[in-house]
């Protein structure tokens, strides 16, 4: 089974999160699915590294990674996914979308409404039990 390791930022803006929605893909199960922005991370990278960078290919933004929430392990049925997630802080919500078909920006109460791909699930609800501060 395939491994796949990636890093995903939460970007914070005024206390809501930023949440992108996937392309359609052959896959269903993350086929137009929300998820919080990131990719995998390729040799020689830190996982700062490649977030900084795959941040600014899909969202043409520069950011500084923030604090580290947690790391997700998950299986999904063609390959085993592990990712990082980390906070940003960012101070505009102007973003440009490269890779994404939507965009919305939401109160941590409100994140569960959409339709997460699986692993993006735990850090939603990990984030509904944080204190901002303590992220």
């Amino acid at each position: 089974m395939k491994k796949i390791e990636v890093v995903a930022g939460v970007l914070v803006n005024d206390d809501k999160c930023l949440c992108v929605q996937r392309p359609k893909h052959k896959l269903d199960y993350i086929s137009e699915k929300f998820e919080f922005p990131g990719g995998k991370i390729e040799d020689c990278e830190t996982r700062q590294e490649a977030l900084k960078r795959e941040l600014h290919e899909e969202l043409n933004i520069k950011v500084e990674v923030g604090d580290f929430i947690m790391t997700v392990n998950h299986q999904y049925p063609d390959f085993e996914l592990t990712m990082h997630a980390f906070r940003i802080d960012v101070e505009s919500r102007e973003i440009r979308l490269n890779e994404h078909i939507y965009q919305i920006w939401l109160d941590r109460e409100d994140l569960l409404q959409l339709d997460w791909a699986a692993a993006d699930i735990p850090i939603v609800e990990k984030l509904k039990t944080l204190e901002w501060e303590s992220l």
